[in-house]
């Protein structure tokens, strides 16, 4: 029998009327209410997401910051403390065996946060690879819950909590980090977040993890806050362009070049946004085809979905996909083929969607 773990929020989940699904071995709520209402309080107010499933791993000691240089895609020892990176766990060939963030929480103090299904791979990996170091590794999975506060509203709804203290966050810019007090208890602030928006993510003792909920639950009430579950925050992040290990990440994809002008590659295909028109959403697994100009389905296959919804935000079917290299340019025209129909998709820029700026 496979073993399945439950977060420290579970017993509030199941009080507040959540439907739960298995995800990465974790018992997590889907949805509270509706998908749709969910991902609508995020874009125009906030959302409250669980995320303690998600994998904390921390590198301690003098060579740390050099350790995950050894170990890691993109150099992080530069990192200044309360600074975040995004960044990729490869493998020797390029391979791609996890995407982390990584947060600089002290001189000599990282912290790595892994998806959760890739916990002990990402553990592992890390004390093989710092093994010629002078750092200590630990796993701190099971002593940290992770609540996410996304939306437009949510430093608003955060300086609200009573008796929650942030003294960096007039300074607190995109991934960054700063340390807080909860009514005593200790809590790192980050703002980061996987759906588009603004937001913070807190990491914060498991026996905290309930009363920090409810206080940030009831604080938001008047402001449009509701609690969020996967369901959303996949529509969420498919908007935003964010890649997903599993769909858009494996071992068989790797990222050629860095920064603005990466790409991400599997197998020869490139990976890009599609949009359509309609309301019939392409799935992951769905083929992508070269378009038949009289629609008889006979285009040859050129690419494979690897996340794809009807965009609550925009209104038409997104996905994202590889396709072929000559295929990438924006304002191609595809197809996908939907259960044996064929229908028009063409390649755009990601992200899809991208928040207003503030006034």
């Amino acid at each position: 029998m496979t073993e399945s773990f439950s977060t420290p929020l579970e017993a509030v989940h199941t009080a507040l009327g959540a439907s739960f699904t298995e995800f990465s071995g974790w018992r997590m709520p889907v949805s509270y209410s509706s998908d749709l209402a969910e991902h609508a309080a995020v874009r125009t107010a906030a959302g409250l997401f669980d995320l303690s499933h998600m994998a904390e791993i921390v590198l301690i000691g003098p060579e740390a910051g050099a350790a995950l240089d050894a170990a890691l895609a993109d150099p992080t020892s530069g990192l200044e403390e309360g600074r975040a990176k995004y960044t990729l766990l490869q493998q020797p060939d390029g391979g791609i065996l996890d995407d982390l963030i990584v947060y600089r929480t002290g001189p000599d103090r990282f912290l790595v946060v892994a998806n959760a299904g890739n916990r002990r791979l990402v553990a592992s990996e890390l004390v093989a690879r710092a093994a010629p170091f002078d750092v200590v590794v630990e796993d701190e999975t099971d002593d940290i819950a992770l609540i996410a506060l996304q939306g437009p509203r949510a430093e608003e709804i955060l300086r609200e909590v009573e008796g929650f203290d942030v003294p960096g966050l007039d300074g607190l810019r995109y991934y960054r980090s700063t340390p807080a007090d909860f009514r005593g208890h200790e809590v790192l602030v980050a703002r980061t977040g996987y759906t588009g928006e603004d937001g913070f993510e807190f990491y914060v003792s498991p026996e905290a993890a309930t009363s920090l909920w409810d206080a940030l639950l009831e604080t938001g009430a008047g402001s449009g806050l509701i609690p969020a579950g996967l369901a959303a925050r996949d529509t969420l992040r498919l908007e935003a362009g964010m890649a997903l290990y599993g769909h858009e990440l494996d071992p068989a994809t790797r990222r050629i070049g860095s920064g603005r002008d990466a790409r991400i590659e599997r197998a020869g295909r490139v990976l890009v946004g599609l949009a359509a028109q309609g309301r019939r959403a392409a799935r992951a697994g769905y083929p992508v085809i070269a378009a038949s100009p009289d629609g008889d389905g006979v285009g040859a296959v050129v690419g494979e979905i690897t996340s794809g919804a009807l965009s609550p935000s925009l209104g038409h079917p997104i996905a994202m996909a590889f396709v072929d290299p000559e295929l990438t340019e924006p304002g191609t025209v595809l197809a996908v083929d939907v259960r044996g129909t064929e229908l028009d998709a063409t390649v755009v820029p990601l992200p899809f969607y991208r928040r207003p700026k503030e006034s």
